[in-house]
């Protein structure tokens, strides 16, 4: 069954939390998909179901405008073995540990990492994400941990590939009509 929206709503599962309400000790967010959603974040990823989302997020404001968010994005996805083509379930649990700046800031710090010139503390490895229109989207980030963990090839427990062996015939090599004609040679 097809969602009558899909081609509009870019992100199934949505959370936004405005910047400038998180109170200074920060907040905490328990989030769980609804089966809507579960469904449509399924067709995105191209998998056979998604059976449970569930996150749990700490979001804490820094200096400079900058939030921090922790927390854990756990699933139960359904996929096809690649080996057998069985349906299977898998459980996933991704950690998220992300840094969101004002926009004109994460553009600016990503480009000192990309010169090589970055003077800021050492714990900033990658550039922090950008803060769009004032949000940050908790269930867009859930989205993206869960999608990343997904294995692409995934196969059933105990499923093996096995490719059909035939043993080598000794005169089916590339060399084998050179090594006739060297035989017709010597024969005559």
């Amino acid at each position: 069954m097809s969602r009558p929206n899909a081609g509009s709503e870019p992100d199934p599962w949505r959370a936004p939390v405005i910047v400038a309400q998180i109170p200074d000790a920060g907040l905490h967010r328990e989030l769980e998909a609804s089966a809507a959603e579960r469904q449509a974040m399924a067709e995105v990823a191209g998998l056979r179901e998604i059976l449970s989302a569930h996150a749990s997020f700490d979001v804490v404001p820094k200096s400079g405008g900058r939030v921090q968010v922790t927390g854990l994005v756990r699933g139960r996805i359904g996929q096809t073995c690649v080996v057998t083509l069985d349906p299977i379930e898998s459980e996933i649990e991704e950690e998220v540990d992300l840094m969101f700046a004002p926009e004109a800031e994460a553009r600016r710090l990503a480009d000192l990492i990309e010169e090589g010139q970055d003077d800021e503390p050492p714990e900033v490895a990658d550039p922090p994400e950008p803060i769009a229109g004032g949000i940050i989207d908790l269930g867009r980030l859930a989205t993206d941990a869960l999608f990343l963990a997904i294995d692409p090839y995934p196969r059933k427990e105990g499923a093996v590939f096995e490719a059909e062996l035939t043993a080598p015939d000794p005169e089916d090599h590339p060399f084998a009509a050179l090594k006739a004609l060297q035989d017709k040679k010597k024969g005559q």
